[in-house]
């Protein structure tokens, strides 16, 4: 690696300044080096990727194993790396700051909040309480020193509770605690996006495109977003490989195997770039 962490966190803060960035998700070390070698700009974690990897559910890995992906991924590539942080993986606002201070010292140039609780019953935090988390980890990172930015999520879409309203108001509340970037998966069409654009302006905007999709990058740049992720798309397209020519394996036949990539051509991506 030739770029120190100071300098991907400068890089980073510098794509949200003006255009529009594809945000891809890997999911691993090889996955990450793959995007760096197709020329974008920088990547982001995915939870449900990683997840799936150890053969868990999302979120439902511990912030230990989640902080070691941290490292890793970042270590891995030249890419500034924004971490997909869950909710903060604290029960207050301090066990909050305690984990985004530990998730600033892996290295990452980016981390976001979300206001979701995982309990289906009560799945998102109060706006009160959701704010204090997100001030939380503003001073965490900034007595943490660094660039790191903050990305606050607003789950309404995600969660089953999709109120563009309440969304919207969540989304100006993170910006007001300290949000660099803001973000609500599961916004999907042209108002909703040019809504939350303009509710949060002039800082940027994150919108996911999980699925196939009829919006282009520069249709979703002439709306006003800043940058794109994918979540778990690409690890589910992974999977969507393995588990057909896995199926195909188990009936005793070896056609799934067609376009599978070449060894030659993987191990020449990763030559050199052990460690």
């Amino acid at each position: 690696m030739s770029r120190t962490v100071a300098e991907k966190r400068a890089a980073f803060r510098a794509l949200h300044t003006s255009g529009c960035f594809m945000l891809p998700n890997p999911w691993d070390a090889g996955s990450a080096r793959y995007l760096e070698s197709l020329g974008f700009s920088a990547i982001a974690t995915t939870s449900s990727g990683f997840a799936w990897s150890t053969g868990r559910a999302d979120n439902h890995v511990t912030r230990d194993a989640v902080l070691d992906h941290l490292r890793m991924m970042a270590e891995a590539t030249d890419l500034p790396v924004n971490a997909d942080f869950e909710n903060g993986f604290g029960d207050d606002p301090a066990g909050v700051a305690d984990s985004v201070a530990l998730a600033v010292g892996t290295g990452i140039a980016g981390l976001s909040i979300e206001d979701s609780t995982g309990d289906p019953a009560a799945p998102l935090f109060p706006l009160d309480v959701a704010v204090q988390r997100l001030k939380a980890a503003r001073r965490a990172i900034d007595e943490c020193g660094g660039d790191t930015l903050l990305i606050g999520r607003a789950e309404n879409f995600f969660v089953g509770a999709p109120d563009l309203d309440d969304t919207i108001k969540r989304l100006r509340a993170y910006a007001d605690a300290g949000a660099d970037c803001l973000y609500a998966p599961g916004i999907q069409t042209r108002g909703q996006i040019e809504a939350v654009v303009a509710a949060v302006a002039p800082k940027p905007v994150n919108v996911l495109v999980g699925a196939a999709s009829d919006f282009t990058q520069e249709e979703l740049a002439g709306l006003g977003v800043r940058r794109i992720s994918v979540g778990g798309a690409l690890a589910r397209a992974a999977w969507g490989g393995f588990m057909q020519a896995a199926q195909v394996l188990a009936k005793g036949r070896f056609d799934g195997f067609a376009g599978a990539a070449s060894g030659k051509e993987l191990n020449a991506l990763f030559l050199g770039r052990a460690g």
